[in-house]
């Protein structure tokens, strides 16, 4: 699956209006929905993309697709169990476990299948399907637990910056406060002038982990996204600030989806590429990891317990801003584009810090 968190656009083509069937038989199986508060432009919901059908690419609101389901059913206060059985928020989803996740591709395979079924309950006019220019997607976990980083994780981009490989992972930490979507701003900070990207596989927990083996800690993961650990180099490397040069405002993009581990068998298996301003910066495989995610998840959970919904970021392959001749920072109008195979393309333009009250 392609698990997403979105918000409805407020100039969305949807309207406030009560939504109807386009059958009048199937009238009462869609329940004529009224326009809840999960239908209000800018209130984040959990979706899915569609991934085949008439509507592939459009955005599935999960939790109302089971509702409409459990009405078709003819089942007593359809949105009250939905609600008990598959949440409207990712993170929350991932905290419940597994069984959760399977509701969600239970709520999928039936909008999917409805959609193209003539006698079904009509899920766009309901409210349950948007087209993709009416919503906006935001980070799959707009504030996770915590981000953990793994720095030099690539020999080559070790090397680009001066330093050996690691013996074991050498980690940090990013505030969550620093995570954007994929159609979110990068702000260049005013006290900065040494901004750089990295482009990187994120992985999401799917469960709590603590002093576990690789194998328990691969299938701990809930998925995969696209991550940019943007990074201020003067504070991180000239003052010797990792934590704020990592940590500013807007500094972990993540998206576009959270792709479960059943469409990722692999994760040392996947291309990434870093495009800035339509310059190629970065091209890199995952299988070139000193550490592979399975080591890194183990390790960390040494002396750390992960839990569902943390973000690990994995490293990033060498051609860094940092490294060029002369260096690369980023800059106001910039377009940094990451992407990594089966994974997705997280797409973030680049402005100047607004002066404070603007």
């Amino acid at each position: 699956m392609q698990l997403v968190t979105y918000e409805r656009r407020v100039d969305s083509n949807d309207n406030d209006e009560p939504r109807r069937s386009r059958h009048s038989s199937m009238g009462d199986a869609a329940l004529g929905f009224e326009a809840l508060e999960s239908h209000r432009p800018g209130m984040r919901r959990m979706g899915a993309i569609l991934p085949v059908g008439s509507h592939e690419g459009s955005v599935v609101d999960l939790n109302r697709a089971l509702a409409i389901r459990l009405a078709s059913d003819g089942g007593g206060a359809p949105e009250a169990e939905a609600d008990s059985l598959l949440p409207a928020d990712l993170l929350e989803l991932l905290r419940r476990g597994p069984g959760s996740m399977d509701v969600a591709r239970t709520a999928l395979a039936f909008a999917v299948e409805a959609l193209d079924r003539y006698d079904a309950p009509d899920l766009v006019r309901a409210g349950v399907v948007h087209g993709r220019r009416d919503v906006r997607l935001c980070a799959p976990i707009p504030r996770p637990g915590k981000i953990v980083g793994v720095a030099r994780n690539y020999p080559a981009h070790a090397a680009e910056r001066g330093g050996d490989i690691p013996e074991e992972p050498v980690l940090f930490l990013k505030a969550p406060s620093s995570v954007i979507g994929p159609e979110d701003e990068i702000r260049l900070p005013r006290a900065s002038v040494q901004v750089d990207y990295e482009g990187e596989l994120a992985v999401i927990l799917g469960a709590a982990i603590r002093g576990v083996g690789p194998e328990e800690a691969l299938a701990s993961i809930a998925g995969y996204c696209v991550a940019n650990d943007v990074s201020a180099r003067d504070y991180q490397d000239v003052r010797g600030q990792r934590f704020i040069g990592k940590s500013c405002d807007t500094f972990a993009p993540l998206g576009p989806a959270l792709i479960t581990t059943d469409e990722i068998p692999d994760p040392q298996d996947l291309g990434i590429r870093t495009v800035v301003s339509q310059q190629g910066r970065q091209s890199g495989h995952t299988k070139q990891m000193h550490f592979g995610v399975a080591a890194i998840l183990s390790f960390v959970s040494r002396l750390m317990t992960l839990e569902p919904g943390d973000v690990v970021l994995t490293g990033t392959p060498a051609g860094v801003g940092a490294a060029a001749e002369p260096p690369r920072w980023l800059r106001d109008g910039d377009v940094v584009e990451v992407e990594i195979d089966r994974v997705g393309r997280l797409r973030n333009y680049v402005r100047e810090e607004p002066p404070t009250g603007s």
